[in-house]
């Protein structure tokens, strides 16, 4: 190939639509690649265990306690194409989260990013520690955060078409939304009000009124009728959607107020501290550029003016009479990166009192976060990239430490993702609440070869997930311990005991002691925080339990049967 051509053939598959399908190829690995690696935390057990139940037996209530409906009937579905598994209850989660970086191109389509912010935002998005996690995670956080993202876009994109099928789109996403968690509600109104604040400052132009009453009344009629149907289990539980809305409010009211899961305000920014560093870093640096730039601009505009008055003045000429403000330019750029930080901050806030702490709500702050974060790296008009020969000092400072920051903290985002997503043993990590333990799996291997199997526990969660259907008929259970003559009067194979409330012995029996789930333990750490934030090999907090397997010597010896 001559050289003439070289360049030009690399910029053709170097073109950023090739760039960009190649970050998306990337999400898709990093979300789908041992999808069922680690085994169901706690709460993904019961929403698999609702999901098969739906499916097996028809049957749905909406309890505020276990969210939305919309995971479960996804679920169901999901398992009714392919089967039952943790494998199939994980692919929609794992789909949502690299279609959340499809949704990052349809906004630079609009010219609300450009390419470099593009790849960037996808870039991020795609190894985040905490994004990847909870892509491969069966909780309603990431349908809610990939439904948000979607009213997000549908919205600019009315914005700029004004067209019915996106009003429709965002009712849509909306209802879908809404039939995820409760908080999204919130979510919504701090939306709205950035919606009107761009009405009313005139930054944004809309149809004649009579076109936007339709439109919106078309928008809020599919979401109502999403939400009916799917809260009122397809009107087999008309009662809901007046009985609903009062018992979520009053459920989590008392969560929030109980904080039977509670930390401190700053919780979440512990959760960045430890896992987002170079996003929270990059976020920075761009309101400090954004903040520069804007500061930067009213200082020439305003040497511009006196520059202008003073040569008029030494020209003689009269002063002009001040114009009317012109209606403010809409910068799509600038004006989504301030939306993204009100987004950024409006949740930051609402997740700082709510009382509930948990990991996976950091998601809903960190996408915003992410989008934020490509400002500083745009690509600047030619009046930005002009520098006074006194600053290039500090233009070369800043690029030296870049060029350090980049590789170091790359690395360590590639690493910290691979270390709470990729390694199967339990792992001491805050991101991890209530996982269920690798243990199990020894103790499945007991359950599938016996023929009898007694739990007297009352934590046992999720046994009935992995033992469902008729596997559970070898299973005698109790929600409590029972005495010793009752359990081996059962002549059982496998003993399962709360390992607070458990037997010292059973005649005949082998006893070891496992991890039902674990946490990380915040007491046992405290004193050894700067130690545990680069070793990460801190002690656990477990819920146990005693597992009696029966000795070869007491297996009873069934007679043979006679032939014949």
């Amino acid at each position: 190939m001559p050289a003439a051509e070289v360049i030009p053939t690399i910029r053709r598959y170097l073109s950023f639509e090739a760039l960009f399908a190649l970050v998306v190829l990337a999400t898709a690995f990093v979300r789908f690649y041992h999808l069922n690696l680690k085994l169901f935390h706690h709460d993904e057990a019961i929403h698999a265990w609702f999901s098969y139940e739906l499916l097996t037996k028809g049957t749905y209530t909406y309890d505020p306690m276990y969210h939305g409906p919309i995971i479960y009937y996804i679920t169901a579905g999901m398992f009714r194409l392919f089967g039952d598994s943790d494998l199939v209850a994980r692919i929609v989660p794992a789909l949502l989260g690299v279609l959340i970086v499809v949704l990052v191109y349809f906004v630079y389509r609009l010219g609300y990013l450009d390419k470099r912010q593009s790849l960037l935002a996808g870039l991020l998005i795609m190894i985040s520690p905490d994004l990847v996690y909870f892509s491969r995670f069966l909780r309603h956080d990431i349908f809610m955060l990939f439904f948000t993202f979607l009213f997000v876009v549908a919205t600019l994109y009315y914005i700029e078409r004004k067209k019915l099928r996106f009003a429709a789109l965002m009712g849509l996403a909306a209802g879908l939304a809404l039939s995820c968690k409760e908080e999204m509600p919130l979510i919504l109104i701090l939306f709205g009000v950035y919606f009107l604040y761009l009405i009313v400052r005139k930054k944004v132009t809309l149809p004649p009124w009579k076109t936007v009453a339709r439109d919106f009344g078309v928008a809020i009629l599919i979401a109502a009728g999403v939400m009916i149907v799917l809260y009122s289990f397809f009107g087999l539980h008309i009662d809901t959607l007046w009985t609903g809305p009062v018992k979520a409010i009053e459920h989590w009211l008392a969560m929030h107020n109980e904080q039977r899961l509670g930390g401190p305000p700053y919780f979440y920014l512990l959760l960045f501290g430890l896992y987002e560093v170079p996003i929270v870093i990059l976020a920075g640096a761009s309101v400090v550029s954004y903040a520069v730039v804007r500061l930067w601009r009213g200082r020439r505009r305003d040497r511009v003016a006196a520059a202008a008055a003073e040569i008029d003045a030494m020209a003689g000429v009269a002063p002009v009479a001040p114009v009317a403000p012109k209606v403010p330019v809409f910068d799509r750029r600038d004006e989504f990166f301030k939306f993204c930080l009100v987004w950024m901050a409006g949740t930051m806030l609402m997740y700082a009192y709510i009382g509930e702490k948990v990991p996976w709500l950091i998601i809903q702050q960190l996408l915003p976060m992410c989008l934020a974060a490509t400002w500083c790296l745009r690509s600047k008009p030619p009046e930005e990239r002009m520098v006074r020969h006194n600053a290039w000092k500090w233009v070369t400072i800043a690029f030296l430490l870049f060029s350090i920051f980049a590789p170091v903290y790359g690395f360590g985002l590639l690493y910290t993702t691979n270390h709470v997503q990729f390694v199967r043993e339990d792992i001491s990590e805050p991101i991890v609440q209530v996982q269920n333990s690798e243990d199990l799996r020894g103790l499945f291997s007991d359950m599938d070869a016996a023929n009898k199997v007694v739990i007297a526990s009352q934590n046992y969660w999720p046994l009935p997930w992995y033992y469902r259907g008729d596997r559970w008929d070898k299973v005698q259970f109790y929600g409590n311990k029972i005495d010793e003559n009752s359990v081996l009067s059962q002549n059982a194979d496998v003993v399962i005991a709360d390992s607070g409330t458990s037997y010292d012995s059973l005649p005949g029996y082998d006893k070891r002691t496992i991890k039902l789930n674990y946490w990380f333990s915040w007491y046992d750490n405290q004193d050894r925080i700067p130690e545990y934030y680069f070793k990460r090999d801190g002690k656990l907090g477990s819920m146990n339990l005693d597992v009696f397997t029966r000795t070869a010597s007491s297996a009873t010896v069934v007679p043979p049967v006679p032939l014949g």
